[in-house]
């Protein structure tokens, strides 16, 4: 195929702030991604955008297996909290209360009827 560029699990983006190894970043509004490693403000790096990965969590938060989850780009985050954030995975394992991280699968995921 002579369009095919790349498959697109990883990707190299450009964040506009800094991004610490296995952090979230949302670029505009529909891209997701983590970061592979450290990757510097305006400068290009690796990031994660497809597949199963582990990143934190609101700490006092309990979720279970197939609950969307959401960006909390000022706590750098996920959450369950629709108001306001993108829905950048579900959940693949569950996470009791309090506890740092959880497993999500990367992607967009809308509720039934959406």
């Amino acid at each position: 195929m002579r369009n095919f560029i790349k498959e697109g699990e990883v990707l190299t983006l450009t964040p506009t702030s800094a991004v610490a190894a296995g952090a979230g970043f949302m670029f505009g509004a529909g891209l997701f991604g983590v970061a592979l490693s450290p990757v510097a403000a305006n400068t290009p790096g690796e990031f994660i955008t497809e597949g199963v990965i582990e990143i934190a969590k609101t700490s006092a938060l309990a979720i279970s297996v197939g609950d969307r989850l959401f960006w909390n780009a000022a706590g750098s985050v996920v959450n369950t909290t629709s108001a306001g954030q993108v829905c950048v995975g579900v959940a693949v394992s569950a996470a009791v209360n309090p506890s740092p991280t959880v497993q999500i699968k990367l992607g967009r995921f809308l509720a039934a009827g959406t």
